[in-house]
């Protein structure tokens, strides 16, 4: 039976050769050469061979793997497709993300947990658009679940009337019920739910201002107005108050106007 006859540490830091009768055979990481505790005279066959190229295929991943970890966490999925980007198969894959659970390493419900934490407090989204990011990552719908219980309906109020408060001062030279349906908007694109953006808008109390929003209606229906202006007037007046309405003014403050402005005019 073959013998290892010696074992040569490499230039590169944690790396050995092992020489067979006599002649380089294969190279090994040291982690592999302590597992598997090689020494010098020690009998090597084909089988054990293969377990020992399999295992520093692993070693080697292992230690891609700990680079991309080094920066910030990651979930198994993550690091799944940027093994997989490096070439290595399916299977060493496999055996590494096994190590690296059993050494916690990756952990995909710590992941969440941080991932919702940071979210709630450096973000202004919602659980919805929180979900999503985290679907896209790889994490499973029970870990979301579990995560997003930290987002309470008290620190999401909290979150939503800040974006809600930030929205009103967008908006508000939009005609009133514009500037309500945006905020609604804007807060469901975040992540919120209907029911959670209509309680933020409401606890903003908006009121109109009764002199801005005239002069808003006015000045969008005189270039409503122009627009139509080849149309006859019934037309005209039909066509100027139902794009001033989709605008989002009161139809009972469009039709003062049209008066108003009809007997000026």
């Amino acid at each position: 039976m073959a013998e290892i006859t010696m074992i040569e540490a490499q230039k590169r830091s944690g790396r050995f050769n092992i020489y067979v009768d006599g002649h380089y055979a294969f190279p090994v990481s040291e982690s592999v050469l302590v597992d598997f505790r090689l020494f010098k005279g020690m009998e090597v066959d084909k089988d054990l061979e293969s377990r020992l190229a399999a295992a520093d295929d692993v070693s080697k991943a292992y230690n891609r793997a700990l680079d991309y970890l080094s920066n910030q966490l990651r979930t198994e999925k993550e690091v799944r497709d940027k093994l997989g980007t490096l070439e290595i198969p399916p299977e060493t894959i496999d055996q590494t993300l096994q190590k690296l659970r059993d050494m916690s390493l990756v952990d995909d419900g710590q992941y969440a947990g941080s991932y919702v934490r940071t979210m709630m407090n450096t973000s202004d989204k919602g659980p919805r658009v929180i979900r999503q990011n985290l679907r896209q990552k790889g994490v499973g719908e029970q870990v979301i679940d579990d995560a997003l219980k930290q987002y309470t309906p008290a620190e999401r109020m909290t979150v939503g009337t800040a974006v809600a408060e930030k929205l009103a001062k967008r908006y508000h030279r939009q005609a009133f019920g514009t500037q309500q349906q945006k905020i609604r908007q804007g807060l469901m694109t975040r992540g919120f739910d209907s029911d959670e953006a209509g309680a933020m808008l409401e606890s903003l109390e908006l009121t109109p201002d009764v002199d801005e929003q005239q002069e808003l209606l006015a000045k969008q229906g005189e270039k409503m107005w122009h627009r139509y202006r080849a149309l006859s007037a019934s037309e005209r007046a039909y066509k100027t108050k139902q794009a001033l309405y989709r605008k989002g003014f009161k139809l009972d403050d469009i039709s003062r106007w049209l008066a108003d402005f009809g007997e000026s005019d």
